[in-house]
């Protein structure tokens, strides 16, 4: 395959886009931090809001906001050991703290608002909310990698290899919410997000408070930062039993897909495939992967996660059958095994590995957003049309 082929490559065939035409935005939110205090607030805000602002800007310029928050914890605390009793270690500077609340409750504003200014002036549609929960499959690895940073790798904390894990049940909360409106047609918004949210925003203000120290208090003989773990895995896992009820419910009723479960089933392969992978990756690692490297690693199973997501939501979004094998598992596996046979290589592999799927998530993530943009006549960041005359085909 070709430079030229390469740039040219279509993920989305006739029959997504066919499925893309026929769709109908359809979701549920019941949360009542969202009903009744967020949603009231976002309609104020969007009526400030210019009309010549493009929805897909709010979404992207709000990922950015997280983005940032990870960016500059790169910097000062690469291996979650600033705001810890280490060595030769220097506490992340305390107006971060700010700086980070301020990020996190933009991003989560711009979130709330972007869909509300696409109604507003007439540009709803599958390429919107293809671009917001794409970017919103990113952000379940930089919020948790972020607050990582709050309490530190140290022996009073949360060890990386069980941070890991958070990280691993947020995306499973994520894939499950999307892999039950493949099956029912209906997206339910889980409610741990909006409380993720404001927790998130309250635990960089409580930091910049009191200071890094106040998470190694102990309640009750256990440090805080550990009682905040449970909470953590409590809050992502807390939507299991609403999609268990509601995808039971879809097939009693017959209000969803009715999909036979062999074909229910499928999006769970490739997620089940790589969490094996990589969660074996660092319990095997020679060099101890997970405490030596544990940004790479969270960054590396953080976009895989994001790509095998959004292959999910363009499916469920277009009504077509899901992929049950990803391309890149036998990639995985073959680097996966050097890296255990030669140790020597392991670390370098493990950069390697992250470097190229972070390329090929960005082709990916690019190349759809421009052939949808092609298809529905749109440009991604304007509220203008591409063209007067929409074309009749795409190359």
């Amino acid at each position: 395959m070709n430079c030229e082929t390469i740039k040219n490559y279509n993920y989305l065939n006739y029959d997504i886009l066919k499925g893309f035409d026929n769709y109908k935005y359809n979701a549920r939110d019941t949360s009542p931090l969202s009903l009744y205090i967020m949603h009231p607030f976002w309609n104020f805000v969007v009526k400030f809001c210019p009309p010549n602002v493009a929805p897909n800007v709010l979404t992207f310029v709000g990922f950015l906001f997280t983005a940032a928050n990870f960016l500059i914890l790169s910097y000062y605390d690469w291996n979650f050991q600033s705001n810890t009793n280490h060595e030769n270690t220097t506490p992340i500077p305390a107006w971060f703290w700010i700086l980070a609340a301020v990020n996190i409750f933009l991003a989560y504003t711009l979130d709330g608002i972007d869909g509300k200014q696409a109604r507003k002036i007439g540009l709803s549609g599958p390429l919107g909310e293809l671009f917001d929960h794409g970017l919103d499959s990113y952000t379940a690895v930089l919020i948790p990698g972020c607050l990582y940073s709050i309490f530190g790798n140290c022996s009073e904390s949360i060890p990386p290899m069980r941070m890991y894990m958070v990280c691993w049940t947020v995306f499973f909360n994520f894939y499950v919410s999307h892999w039950e409106k493949y099956i029912t047609g209906v997206l339910y918004l889980p409610w741990g997000y909006d409380f993720s949210m404001w927790g998130s925003t309250a635990m960089y203000l409580s930091t910049w408070y009191f200071g890094y120290g106040f998470w190694k208090i102990n309640m009750f003989g256990i440090p805080l930062s550990r009682v905040i773990e449970a909470l953590l895995h409590v809050s992502a896992m807390s939507n299991i039993p609403m999609v268990i009820r509601n995808i039971y419910k879809s097939y009693k009723y017959k209000t969803g897909k009715m999909r036979t479960f062999s074909e229910a089933i499928r999006p769970m392969y490739p997620f089940v495939m790589f969490m094996f992978l990589l969660i074996l990756w660092p319990i095997m690692s020679p060099n101890s992967i997970c405490d030596t490297d544990p940004r790479i690693l969270f960054l590396l199973s953080g976009t895989i996660f994001s790509n095998i997501s959004c292959r999910l939501i363009v499916s469920q979004m277009s009504n077509t059958r899901c992929d049950s094998y990803h391309w890149m598992l036998p990639v995985y596996s073959a680097t996966i095994l050097i890296a255990l046979c030669i140790p020597q290589l392991e670390r370098l592999l493990l950069y390697m590995l992250c470097l190229a799927t972070t390329l090929s998530h960005w082709h990916y993530g690019t190349r759809v957003v421009q052939v949808m943009c092609v298809h529905f006549n749109r440009i991604c960041f304007s509220t203008k049309p591409r063209m007067e005359n929409k074309p009749k085909e795409i190359d």
